[in-house]
Formats: C-alpha cells, structure tokens, sequence
C-alpha cells in the first residue's frame, strides 16, 4: 500500500474542467486517489513502515509522552502551514532591511519570522523566542505558564529562494530548566526542520527517534487509510541514517585553501566516486540524509573563512534530529558532538559536520581533530 500525495494535479483538473460539470472534491479524491489514496501518478510516494500513514495526533499520543512537548509541536507545525501558504503567494523581493548579521532580508524571510513570532506569542506552552534576523531571547509568557525557549531561523536559504529553490525553517525548543544560555543541544526537548519544496515536510525529533510529517497533500488534506482527510500525516517513521556514505554536501570550500585536512577529505570524495549534492541551502543539504537515507554534511572553518552557521538556531536542531536517526555529529574543533557545546550567546556560531557516522568520522580523522 502506497500512500499519493499530488495536490497540483487535482488542482489542475478542477481548474480545467468545464464550467457545466461539476465534480465534487470528494468524488474527485476518490477517483484520483482510489481507496486508500494511491494512484500511479504522483509527485510523493513513501514506502510502508509501521507507523506511517498515522496522523500527527495518533503518533504523537503514541511517540511522545510529554504532552506539553506535543503541544509545542503542534503549534510549530501550525505556523509551518502558514509559512507554506506565504511561500506560494508572497513576491520574492528585497526588503531593504538587514538582520544583524548582515544579510539582506527578503520578503518571505519578514513574513516568515512575523508568523512564527504571532505563534508562540498565542502558544500556551511557549516561554521565551529568539529569531536568527534579530538573535535576543525575549518573553512572550503572557499568561506565565510557558515551559519552553523556541530559537528559529524562520527561512533558511535566503541566497536562493529567488532561485525558486527549496528552503525551510529550523527550530530548536528548550524547557525552562535550562533555558538557552549556558544549555547544549541535547538539552532540546525536541527540534524540527520544515523543507518547502514541491510539497512541505518536516521533521519532528520524537521520544524514540525521528519521524517526518506531510502537509497539505490536497486542499482537504492527506488520506488516511480509513478514509479520513488530516492535513498532517506521519509520511516516514523513525528514520535511520546508514553508517556508510556516497553522498557528500562540502560546504565552506574556499576552507580547503587553508585546512589540508578538508582538501585531502574533499580529494578523497571525488576520488571515490562520490555524488556530489550540494545547493547551498542548510535545511535541503542535510535533509537529503533522512530521505536518502545516507549522506554527509561538512562545513569547517579557517581565519580567512570563518563559521556562518548559528549554534541555537541551525546546528543544534539538525543535529538533533541526526543523532536521533542514528547518524553523528563533529562541532569542527574538538571533534565531539555539536549537541555537546554549550551556548554562551545566542548568535554563537560554529563549524559542523552532520551525517553518516563513519563520513562524520573520516572527517575528525582527517582534520586532525580526534
């Protein structure tokens, strides 16, 4: 059993009809879709594994425990929805306005930080944000009983998104007994990562590893099994990143000028046949680890290339969500976890390498750092 997710199809039918037939979107569905959603067309198809095809409440209740975690989930996966909507219909131009880091904001990237800001302001369960465009932890606790500091990068890969290329949104989420300053990355108590390509998907660390979530597969949602319409589902369960590699992400290249440790890696990929897939985009660089099930991310430093990448906002989320799927980590110094550095200030930055254990090793190995 497959489950078809192809809402530009549907779209694309209705829009076409001609205006004396009317075709309810229900009749549409099942003709399209057949029992169970599956078709032979479609631009989304999972392989089964138990505990796919559930909806985001079902799995919740079943995969984490914690049911003010489950609420801060669902109130971040909300406001993804709302990303997603603003994507498709907001004009891509150049704001004028610049973050503290310098970069020229977009558009979408305002749009996408005022959302997520208006949802953990209405969050029930939301103490403290921070957002990489503006990096000061600020209380949003009106009615004083939030638990947890939400950090954000509300569009990653605002270099490309005029390319029309895929980007996302990184979240790591804090409890009040840690706070951010002074806690690590495995203090989360949970992360996520939205991609927005062709379809939306986001990936949820959960008590037991990571799962991926599909959103809007039709106007009405995705079907389940039973016939009902959620506008989540779990489209892949606790997902497991393979030790071995053949896919490789070199970011920071101009970085091989000055560490003959990242030349020698990057020569040992090329040299071995590796595929090269690399955008320039964080969220879609080390995505590809979850589906393809394998893959390394690198990004070291030097003097004269110095990191770019945010520990709150970027590395400890992803490396969450890696670690969980049985992948590993490198902070790009010491050669231990990123989830291990402590957060000393919120626009801390970092070198990382993310992926399949003995890739993230060969590069501890080769820049020296073990």
């Amino acid at each position: 059993m497959k489950l078809i997710c192809f809402s530009a199809f549907v779209a694309a039918a209705s829009a076409f009809a001609p205006a004396s037939v009317s075709v309810s979107r229900a009749a549409s569905n099942t003709q399209l879709y057949g029992e169970f959603g599956a078709s032979s067309t479609s631009f989304y198809t999972t392989t089964e594994k138990q505990d796919t095809y559930a909806s985001l409440e079902e799995t919740l209740q079943n995969k984490c425990k914690d049911e003010k975690v489950r609420q801060v989930i669902v109130d971040m996966l909300d406001v993804c929805a709302d990303i997603t909507d603003a994507l498709r219909t907001a004009l891509v131009t150049v704001e004028g306005s610049m973050n503290d880091f310098g970069d020229a904001q977009l558009s979408v990237d305002v749009i996408a930080d005022n959302l997520i800001w208006e949802a953990v302001k209405k969050s029930s369960v939301v103490r403290e944000g921070a957002s990489e465009e503006d990096p000061v932890v600020r209380n949003v606790d009106e009615g004083g009983e939030g638990e947890f500091t939400v950090c954000w990068d509300p569009l990653d890969g605002s270099s490309i998104v005029d390319n029309n290329w895929a980007v996302g949104t990184m979240m790591g989420i804090w409890p009040k007994s840690t706070g951010l300053l002074g806690a690590t990355g495995r203090d989360q108590v949970t992360s996520l990562v939205a991609l927005y390509g062709p379809r939306t998907t986001v990936l949820v660390a959960l008590d037991d590893g990571t799962y991926e979530f599909s959103y809007g597969c039709t106007p009405e949602g995705c079907q389940l099994p039973d016939g009902s319409w959620e506008p989540w589902i779990c489209s892949r369960s606790n997902i497991k990143i393979a030790e071995e590699a053949k896919i490789f992400s070199p970011a920071n290249l101009r970085a091989a000028q000055d560490v003959p440790g990242y030349k020698k890696l990057v020569d040992h990929f090329m040299e071995n046949r590796y595929t090269l897939r690399y955008s320039g985009g964080l969220v879609p660089d080390v995505y590809q680890q979850f589906t393809k099930n394998q893959g390394v991310f690198s990004n070291p430093t030097s003097k004269s290339s110095p990191a770019k990448l945010r520990l709150a906002f970027e590395a400890a989320p992803f490396g969450l969500l890696v670690e969980k799927a049985g992948g590993k980590t490198s902070d790009g110094v010491t050669g231990g976890s990123i989830l291990d550095v402590q957060i000393n200030s919120v626009d801390q930055r970092t070198a990382l390498c993310i992926g399949s254990k003995n890739e993230v090793d060969r590069f501890n190995e080769y820049l020296e750092l073990n």
